[in-house]
């Protein structure tokens, strides 16, 4: 609880204690509204201040306004304690408005606490601690255990577990070491670490996720923008329709004008749009923090409104459903043991970086002894040729067998596979895959369970591959062998072919699949941990390479329009009832004060159950 809050919930009981010793004091008269003016003002002095400040800016008709007429009015026709209540209330209504939306904010400050303070630089030899606005690329600075990463860079010295929780969600560290790439915002755990700078904090990683939070209030959902509107010309109606209501049945009936001027004041009391005006901001601001709790940045309350309507999730393959990294699926001896045959696909591949021979060097897991191989030569778009041991080894696609005449397995396989000879016979082959990330499949069962209609797939990738994964995953349709632009085309067609409530969200690693993220209805960026053209493509980033947050913050978007639907019912209806009571007198103020501050306390409690995901 703020220091703001304290002060101000002191006052209220302050005020309820003055106010119970003013009803029980037997004064009367001048005296009784000394008393009651006191405790009034110490209660709504600052409502009064505030109503009378917007009257000179022009913000004439708004909730101060409402309860500044309505309490002196009541003043006025000499109801002293019921004036002074419906302040006392609102200010509880206030209250628990700021305690709900520094509760609901405090997920948020989390999440701002990633900017680092200082950043200490290597410059002549001494280390100098500067704002890290003034470090730039190519400078070396230096993280002690338990500082924050101060800017994006590459490690050049030093070995440490690091804590991405404040961007990713996760509790478990990530071990860095020399040559890896690290991003600001994460805490330095175990061991100092050197870095070189390679982005300006400017457009550092934590500079970015700082913007996108910032300006996600600035886009509004459709039932904000409602709200919004609604509240415009709700008020001026109902001030209208309380002056009317004050004027016209003593000119028609005769009757006394202090009876309805009394039920005008209830009837402004009443109208007050307090519950709806607080609570749908409050809400969706709840659910965009519970989503940022889990690792997911949301950009707006439109998005997260826009994925409770989600009927189709397209995915990217590569990076996204897929690891993006090639390991060694099946290892297909003739002539040797597949350990032998492992063996010489190692040392033949022991010079090159490319992804398939790392796959391969990883799968043998053995350090090479750079004695037993010689004269290596690459043979552009073939393979590799090598001396192990002795002999010639060949390793290869098809076109290096067929090159040399070799004899070769013609299996299918989705995979890529390498071929390997030895002196100029056939020895087998190794089938390498792209690996499934081990969370793909629970995403795609999460995301049917949450009432997802379609799951489809749009790849580059050769239609053997691409079905094969899409039947591993049970996806709906996979689309395969797609160019850049044919992804476009294709997302073009299927936005054509959903219902028109329905979105369409597309996820992809967001580096080279910005035209598609930009396409759909709902951009969802995988990976966005370091990812530049992640956080600036897409509209929904999960920090990590978990496909099965997308069906998490579906849900987390559900419950928060639940929860705005819930809301704007309760107050309505509420309102609507006890405005057609008090427009015939069958509700007096203290009904007022419910329908109002009541209803206003209420759906702001509701609100806050946004924040709650531990059940999601």
């Amino acid at each position: 609880m703020s220091k703001r809050e304290k002060k101000q919930l002191i006052r209220i009981f302050i005020t309820a204690g003055l106010y119970i010793t003013a009803i029980l004091l037997p004064f009367n008269g001048i005296a009784k509204l000394a008393v009651f003016l006191v405790v009034y003002c110490i209660i709504g002095g600052d409502i009064l201040l505030k109503a009378g400040r917007n009257i000179l800016h022009g913000q004439v008709l708004d909730e101060n306004f409402l309860m500044a007429v309505a309490t002196v009015g009541a003043f006025f026709l000499g109801e002293y304690p019921e004036g002074v209540a419906v302040m006392l209330f609102y200010q509880v209504g206030e209250w628990f408005q700021s305690y709900a939306v520094s509760k609901s904010r405090r997920s948020i400050s989390e999440l701002m606490d990633i900017r680092p303070d200082f950043a200490n630089v290597l410059r002549d030899g001494q280390l100098v601690q500067v704002d890290p606005e003034e470090v730039s690329i190519g400078d070396t600075v230096v993280v002690k255990p338990g500082e924050r990463i101060p800017l994006d860079g590459i490690v050049t010295e030093g070995v440490s577990s690091i804590d991405t929780s404040a961007l990713t969600g996760e509790s478990v560290p990530r071990d860095i070491q020399t040559g890896q790439d690290i991003i600001s915002g994460c805490i330095n755990q175990t061991g100092p670490l050197t870095i070189q700078v390679t982005k300006e904090f400017g457009q550092s990683t934590v500079a970015k996720i700082l913007e996108l939070v910032e300006n996600a209030s600035d886009k509004k959902s459709k039932s904000e923008n409602f709200i919004t509107k609604f509240a415009r010309y709700y008020t001026p109606i109902v001030v209208i329709g309380a002056v009317l209501l004050a004027i016209l049945p003593p000119l028609l009936t005769g009757q006394e004008f202090d009876i309805w001027v009394a039920r005008a004041l209830t009837f402004l009391v009443i109208s007050c749009p307090c519950a709806l005006v607080i609570s749908i901001p409050l809400s969706f601001f709840g659910g965009i923090g519970g989503a940022s709790k889990s690792g997911v940045l949301v950009k707006g309350s439109n998005y997260l409104e826009a994925l409770a309507d989600t009927e189709v999730v397209v995915f990217d393959k590569t990076g996204t459903l897929t690891k993006g990294s090639f390991a060694v699926s099946k290892i297909q001896p003739e002539s040797m043991t597949a350990e032998e045959l492992l063996e010489a696909a190692a040392y033949a591949e022991d010079y090159s970086n490319h992804p398939i021979a790392i796959s391969i060097k990883k799968a043998y897991g053995k350090e090479v002894e750079s004695s037993r191989v010689s004269d290596i030569e690459e043979i552009a778009g073939h393979g590799v040729k090598a001396v192990f041991d002795g002999k010639v080894i060949l390793a290869g696609n098809v076109k290096l067998m067929q090159k040399e005449n070799i004899p070769y397995s013609k299996e299918v396989l989705t995979g890529t596979i390498v071929h390997l000879a030895v002196e100029g016979n056939y020895a087998g082959f190794i089938c390498i895959e792209d690996e499934i990330k081990e969370d793909s499949r629970q995403a795609i069962k999460d995301l049917k369970a949450a009432g997802i209609k379609k799951t489809i797939m749009l790849t580059g990738d050769a239609d053997a591959v691409g079905q094969k994964v899409a039947g591993q995953l049970k996806l709906d349709k996979a689309y395969t062998e797609l160019l850049p632009a044919d992804k476009v085309e294709r997302m073009e067609e299927l936005m054509r072919e959903k219902s028109a409530k329905g979105k369409l969200a597309f996820v992809g690693d967001g580096i080279n699949d910005a035209p598609v993220l930009a396409r759909a209805d709902i951009g969802i960026a995988m990976g966005g941990l370091g990812s530049d053209a992640a956080i600036e493509a897409a509209d929904v980033v999960i920090m990590t390479d978990e496909p099965s947050k997308i069906a998490k913050v579906m849900k987390i978007s559900k419950k928060t329009l639940r929860i705005v639907r819930q809301n704007i019912i309760l107050a309505l209806g509420v309102k609507g009832v006890v405005l057609i009571l008090g427009a015939f007198g069958l509700a007096s103020m203290w009904a007022a004060v419910f329908s109002d501050v009541g209803v206003s306390v209420i759906a702001i409690l509701n609100a806050i159950r946004a924040l709650n995901i531990k059940k999601i």
